[in-house]
């Protein structure tokens, strides 16, 4: 996975809070008990505590810090992503973004930014106060990604994903497809209360992967809206594979046998490991999202 040396980093995509001191309080999601309850049913691509039917709350200021430093100073030039990892969200952020608005001018329509917001430890949202314990997120109330970078160690390490830069782009490309789906209106459909293999919230996450995947298959040839240049201009099949394998980690049979030793399809909340993988390759393969309709 190789980005455009010269290629210009838009920064204003991302807001940098490490290392920021963040009013609104001690939040109660990440321990206990109640923090394993947040990982299992809101990691990984999830939504916010509140949609969980968790809550948080306090007063008092939160302070957090932020080795990598701040991405507005050290991120400039694609060569910069090729180095950092902080800075290679910032071009994924903005690849996918390009992409998305390229989708949305070719069907006649106009694509909404949505911002990442990169934290360390905790961070408030319109969703509710939020941990690293829920892992990556898109909020739909105030149409931002959350993302606390940790999280990309503990997919390695604690959920057996192979890693490698891809698999962050991955994750980054599918709180994107929320995204998408909140602006096409379909993100709604997995807050029936329904979980199962065939429930709708399976179904919006499944969506999600392959909205992913469709911006994989489009990233090395999608120009930026500066240069007229793709920012990203190598993806291997090692790299795709790399994707896969993060899809298959994060898959709730994986996930059930990992922390409560058997499967339970009846509370799955996001897919299976084979599920996940087919519906990223879905879109990786075909490049188009008319045939990521999991609702079918």
């Amino acid at each position: 996975m190789q980005f455009d040396d010269d290629a210009d980093l838009d920064t204003s995509e991302v807001k940098d809070v490490r290392g920021s001191r963040i009013p609104g309080g001690r939040a109660t999601v990440g321990g206990g008990i109640i923090g394993f309850i947040a990982l299992i049913l809101g990691l990984l691509f999830g939504v916010g505590p509140d949609q969980l039917g968790l809550s948080s709350g306090g007063d008092e200021p939160v302070a957090t810090s932020s080795p990598a430093g701040q991405v507005g100073a050290a991120c400039k030039k694609g060569r910069d992503a090729n180095t950092r990892e902080d800075c290679r969200i910032v071009a994924v952020v903005n690849s996918v973004q390009d992409f998305w608005r390229s989708e949305y001018a070719r069907r006649g329509g106009r694509y909404t930014d949505a911002s990442t917001v990169m934290f360390a430890q905790r961070v408030p949202t319109a969703c509710g106060n939020v941990t690293s314990a829920v892992g990556p997120l898109y909020c739909p109330l105030d149409r931002q990604v959350y993302l606390d970078l940790g999280f990309f160690d503990e997919l390695r390490t604690k959920f057996g994903s192979t890693g490698g830069p891809f698999a962050r782009a991955y994750v980054v490309a599918h709180e994107y497809g929320h995204h998408v789906q909140n602006l096409l209106g379909t993100l709604g459909r997995a807050q029936d209360g329904r979980t199962g293999a065939n429930s709708n919230a399976v179904r919006v996450e499944l969506q999600a992967d392959c909205y992913a995947g469709v911006w994989a298959r489009h990233a090395t040839t999608t120009p930026d809206g500066k240069t007229g240049r793709p920012l990203l201009t190598r993806l291997t099949d090692d790299d795709v594979r790399d994707g896969l394998d993060a899809a298959a980690a994060v898959g709730d049979d994986r996930i059930q046998e990992r922390f409560q030793g058997r499967v339970t399809p009846e509370n799955w909340t996001h897919g299976s490991a084979a599920q996940r993988q087919q519906w990223f390759y879905q879109g990786y393969s075909t490049g188009d999202m008319a045939r990521c309709n999991t609702f079918r």
